[in-house]
């Protein structure tokens, strides 16, 4: 029985790998920034997540 685990286990490793279900790696992104103005000085921050072509952003 402990054979027969390892051996699916082995075989669904080298199909998740042949057929490329990793996938591309989730980059996550944070931005800050500082200004001054006629009207004082502003800051904001956000942070992203970007994965392939798709990125998500919330800034603040």
């Amino acid at each position: 029985m402990r054979i027969l685990r390892v051996v699916l286990l082995i075989v669904a490793g080298a199909a998740l790998t042949g057929c490329g279900a990793d996938g591309e790696p989730i980059q996550p992104t944070m931005a800050a920034s500082v200004g001054v103005g006629s009207s004082g000085t502003y800051g904001g921050v956000g942070v992203g997540v970007r994965r392939g072509g798709l990125g998500v952003y919330l800034g603040l």
